[in-house]
């Protein structure tokens, strides 16, 4: 009962509560057919006695046809409970993986950049899977076995107490066993849940860097560290298993025994008289089972134990707090110039330092910003700041002279977009990739926007023009193409404040002096911040910050700080030609 009232159980059978009424005519189904069978092993003893002892053919053609109907009324009621419980079932796993899946998309770039692909997963895929069939089979389960445990142990105390007793000697050290090797068994389960997370991790990360495997002649070492990996989680499968035996079949091997013995007593009564035969059969029906319903709530504990280690792995997900919380009550602003401010900003990953110590900073609505800086400056995590990707460890953000974070982070998020310097491109169309932010976009709106990413040509060129499929990640682009997809997703969307993070810092002069060609279109009447380390696209802005230590060390015009400013030619000293 404890393990019943654990938290995890507590919320894990939240999934289940809303589906009570859709669950009711399962639970109605399963207990009459479990109590229908139940009536199965006591036509045996009227079999026996009325009928064939008895040598009454006309019992025996109603005995035969009693046995025959209630076997298919029970499988038909088996049958019916069964679909319903698949489709309810299936509902009710889905609700537990949105919910997580929902969570997941409000954690920050700092989560997943800590937790491993694999093991996110694995806990969305595998556990709950796992909690779903524990939660929602057990719950019925338990109905089922407990009613027929009930009629089981009636029956016998009403056709034979002195068997019923006899049979009783070895549950208690069955109770023992399972007591005993159960309270381990969550442990190894738990373990087991996350080695097999490492396998899911080790193979996703493997498979996206197959091209540096492939180039460093790692092959071997990877599978070496595969098969490590592998024989860990055979290793903990067996510990596992071995506890399931242990836990299970141990005490079911003695419920056994029991049975034996109450096999040589039954017997002994018959002979002597005792007891009728048909009696002793349909005692010995019971009897066996009552293996089932006893073993059944047995595994109950099993199943708990299993679910519970998958419910912690959950929990622990759900239980990341996100960085990124919606005001409540939020701020509307349906309508933004695009007016951007930093005040007194400061942020650190919790690493040691800060990233940006107190960065100010005022861009006027349709000014284009220049951002550059050395490595690890802070430039990125102004991008994820304005963006709300993160939030600012102190200070504040205005949009419009609206602090950002009293505003809905959907307006937040359609008046800022960030091009990033590796894009994500879905296994999609490249119409669809562009679209992803505005699906209702016409196709004209679609060319319009290749046309200003300078794509046009190459889009010409595909076999299905706009509606070719570019591969997982975008696999069939070069990291310039995937870049400029970017760019066109970003113009399609129609933002107020337009950030591009390096966005040319994977294209070829050539390349980048396409996009650069149609960057007056996209950056025409919105605020836009270039964060770049390339002098040509620094060329472009109307104003240049420098970063440095965390603040902003130097802020003008382009011309004064080429002749003026020591950070900024610090920076650029290497790629004046360039």
């Amino acid at each position: 009962m404890a393990k019943i009232l654990d938290p995890h159980f507590r919320r894990a059978l939240g999934f289940v509560r809303p589906y009570g009424w859709a669950l009711a005519p399962v639970v109605v189904l399963s207990l009459a057919g479990t109590g229908l069978s139940l009536v199965l092993p006591y036509l045996s003893k009227l079999l026996v006695d009325d009928a064939l002892v008895a040598q009454d053919f006309g019992a025996l053609l109603r005995i035969v046809g009693l046995f025959v109907g209630i076997t298919a009324a029970s499988f038909l009621m088996n049958v019916l409970s069964g679909m319903r419980y698949t489709k309810v079932s299936a509902d009710i796993l889905f609700d537990m993986r949105l919910d997580l899946y929902r969570h997941l998309q409000q954690l920050s770039p700092r989560y997943y950049a800590k937790t491993p692909l694999g093991d996110v997963v694995s806990r969305i895929n595998g556990d709950i899977g796992e909690i779903q069939r524990v939660t929602a089979e057990a719950t019925l389960a338990w109905l089922g076995q407990l009613i027929a445990l009930v009629g089981t142990v009636g029956m016998l105390i009403y056709l034979d107490l002195r068997l019923f007793i006899v049979g009783l000697i070895t549950l208690p050290p069955a109770l023992f066993a399972l007591l005993r090797y159960r309270r381990q068994l969550e442990a190894r389960v738990r373990d087991l849940r996350e080695r097999s997370a490492d396998i899911g991790t080790f193979l996703i990360e493997t498979l996206q860097g197959m091209r540096a495997v492939v180039g460093s002649n790692a092959q071997e070492r990877e599978v070496d560290r595969f098969r490590n990996k592998n024989d860990s989680f055979v290793d903990a499968l067996l510990s596992m298993r071995l506890f399931t035996y242990l836990a299970g079949g141990l005490p079911g091997l003695l419920l056994t025994t029991g049975t034996g013995v109450v096999f040589l007593y039954g017997g002994y009564l018959v002979i002597d008289g005792a007891t009728t035969l048909g009696t002793f059969v349909a005692f010995m029906a019971y009897q066996m089972r009552l293996m089932a319903p006893i073993q059944g709530l047995m595994g109950l504990y099993s199943n708990l134990a299993t679910a519970r280690a998958s419910l912690v792995r959950v929990h622990e997900v759900l239980d990341s707090p996100p960085e990124v919380v919606e005001a409540n009550p939020a701020k509307s602003l349906p309508v933004c110039k695009g007016e951007v401010t930093l005040e007194e900003i400061h942020y650190g990953f919790g690493r040691g330092g800060e990233v940006l110590a107190g960065v100010n900073l005022v861009i006027p609505a349709g000014q284009v910003l220049a951002i550059v800086g050395t490595s690890g400056s802070g430039k990125s995590t102004i991008a994820d700041l304005l963006s709300r990707q993160l939030d600012p460890d102190e200070g504040r953000i205005l949009l419009d002279g609206e602090d950002l974070s009293e505003l809905f982070l959907s307006q937040v998020r359609m008046h800022v977009a960030v091009v990033e310097q590796s894009p994500f491109i879905f296994h999609a169309t490249v119409a669809e990739n562009i679209r992803y932010a505005r699906p209702e976009a016409t196709e004209a709106d679609v060319r319009q926007a290749i046309h200003a990413a300078g794509l046009s040509d190459l889009v010409g060129s595909m076999p299905e023009n706009i509606n070719t499929v570019v591969g997982e990640r975008g696999s069939q682009l070069s990291a310039g193409e995937r870049q400029r997809v970017a760019i066109a997703r970003a113009y399609l969307a129609e933002p107020s404040v337009l950030i591009f993070d390096e966005a040319t810092g994977a294209l070829d002069p050539m390349s980048e002096a396409a996009v650069l060609s149609g960057y007056d279109a996209l950056m025409r009447g919105r605020t836009t911040v270039l964060i770049t380390h390339r002098i040509n696209l620094a060329r472009q802005a109307d104003r240049v910050v420098v970063l440095k230590n965390g603040r902003v060390a130097e802020d003008g015009q382009l011309s004064d700080l080429e002749t003026q400013g020591t950070a900024f030619r610090d920076i650029f000293l290497d790629v004046r030609t360039g």
